[in-house]
């Protein structure tokens, strides 16, 4: 049984640091880039989508991390910038003991969209 959870909980993990593959934007590519700093014409949401995130976050309910409802409700405008970090930077302890994977393909300017969004949630 051990083994089992295992295998699970790595594999898991494997598909949780990968790209989603997104219809091409008119550059050619079948990936939709959002780490050039400013070239990123997507909403928060919309980024969010084409990373990896939902593989660990739900809009209202908990999975491995925290809904983006609960981290709504802990932040506001101010820790912005602290909440980008740990979006390129990963992170752990806050939530739990899974830790959250980094995100270095993820320019400040996108992570700090993705942080609007998610404070936009607030109740």
């Amino acid at each position: 049984m051990r083994n089992l959870f295992l295998a699970g909980a790595m594999v898991m993990l494997m598909f949780s640091c990968s790209k989603k593959e997104t219809p091409s934007s008119g550059t050619g590519s079948g990936t939709a880039s959002v780490s050039e700093p400013g070239k990123s014409h997507f909403s928060g949401d919309q980024i969010m989508e084409m990373l990896d995130c939902s593989g660990c976050h739900a809009v209202n309910e908990k999975m491995i991390g925290p809904s983006y409802q609960q981290i709504a409700d802990k932040y506001s405008e101010k820790d912005a910038e602290l909440l980008a970090s740990k979006i390129i930077e990963g992170g752990s302890g806050i939530w739990g003991g899974v830790p959250m994977s980094p995100h270095p393909q993820v320019s400040k300017e996108d992570a700090k969209k993705m942080v609007q969004y998610i404070l936009s949630l607030k109740k």
